[in-house]
């Protein structure tokens, strides 16, 4: 199936009923009073996170939602039945947009997530409601109020720990399927990945974490070249980057510096609040470098590198293609997402406890 990560729909909630102005009318009561029913509530929109569900491309095909009218209120104190609700099925990690005004409406991160997009609108009174003392036979009566409506921007955002950053060919989907069950398709040609790949990456027995793949970088890509700008969105709820970089590139004219560079540069364009997670540097096809000749290469890689970018995080050499050197890489990154999801400690209480033993 292809992968949808967005949609554009138009939402409309049920209107109100109308209120009924009726008058009781029976043999032996010839002052009967007001008998107006209330008209019932339109049926509102409702959006819920469903996690068996792993793409917006049904709202590609239904994109119009419109509720159920409440129906009048009738005589004999008869109210208007409501109008069903609608719930819409959405993938966690579903973000709702205003169309017209870009305002986030809801993100919902979470499985069985439910929010109210679209409120029905409240049914009209029937003339019971006006009666009084001096006004003993009303004839008022009011309309239903109009549902709630909206033109909606539907944007996945993948739930995923760690997300790969790179070139076309750098290796990304090579290295997702070597740690993980997930099988992307892999190439020897550029724009291979086409849409974003998820894999659980297992630690141990009861340790895993989730790793996203998205179509390369290229220069250029934050004014619009290439696919992978497109899918950047991903890999905001990541916590952790990996910046793959083909160390040993074909082609000769290729400067694995000057590459990983641009795409940093590309990445702050694009969104400097994503530049700022913590961005690993994971060199890739040791394989292809002789092994007298690798601890030289990395060397000269990472000089002319942290030169260029000022680049003092940690680094990761490996060969994805036969798993060399992926295993350090796993246990880090489970360690360090660990430690991400520890509180912090206040040291002024620790230091009462401490005193006080």
């Amino acid at each position: 199936m292809k992968f949808i990560d967005e949609a554009k729909i138009y939402v409309k909630a049920g209107d109100g009923g109308n209120g009924a102005a009726t008058f009781r009318r029976e043999k032996y009561i010839p002052m009967g009073g007001p008998n107006g029913g209330d008209g019932g509530r339109g049926g509102s929109i409702y959006v819920l996170a469903d996690r068996n569900i792993n793409t917006l491309v049904d709202y590609r095909y239904t994109r119009k939602f419109i509720g159920k009218r409440g129906e009048n209120g009738g005589g004999a104190d008869q109210y208007g039945a409501g109008g069903d609700d609608i719930i819409l099925r959405v993938p966690v990690g579903t973000v709702i947009y205003n169309l017209n005004t870009e305002e986030i409406l809801a993100d919902l991160s979470e499985h069985d997530q439910k929010i109210m997009i679209a409120k029905g609108g409240k049914g009209g009174l029937g003339n019971l409601h006006f009666k009084s003392s001096t006004n003993r036979a009303p004839r008022q009566k009011t309309n239903g109020e109009q549902g709630e409506e909206f033109e909606l921007r539907l944007e996945l955002r993948v739930l995923a720990d760690v997300g790969l950053l790179g070139l076309p060919n750098a290796g990304k989907s090579t290295l997702i399927r070597a740690i993980s069950s997930a099988r992307p398709k892999v190439a020897d040609y550029p724009f291979t990945t086409l849409h974003p790949n998820l894999g659980v990456v297992r630690v141990g027995d009861e340790k895993s974490f989730v790793m996203a793949d998205v179509p390369g970088l290229i220069e250029g890509a934050a004014d619009g070249a290439g696919l992978g700008i497109r899918f950047l969105k991903h890999l905001q709820r990541t916590r952790i980057l990996l910046h793959l970089v083909d160390i040993a590139p074909i082609d000769p004219d290729s400067d694995p510096v000057r590459d990983a560079k641009a795409i940093v540069g590309e990445l702050i364009k694009h969104d400097p609040e994503l530049a700022d997670k913590p961005r690993w540097l994971v060199l890739n096809k040791l394989d292809l470098i002789p092994e007298e000749d690798r601890e030289a290469a990395i060397k000269n890689f990472l000089k002319a590198y942290k030169k260029a970018t000022k680049y003092d995080g940690p680094y990761f050499p490996i060969a994805a293609i036969n798993g060399e050197g992926t295993k350090p890489l796993i246990y880090a990154i489970s360690e360090a997402l660990d430690q991400m999801a520890r509180p912090e400690i206040d040291d002024d209480h620790e230091t009462e406890d401490s005193e006080e033993a």
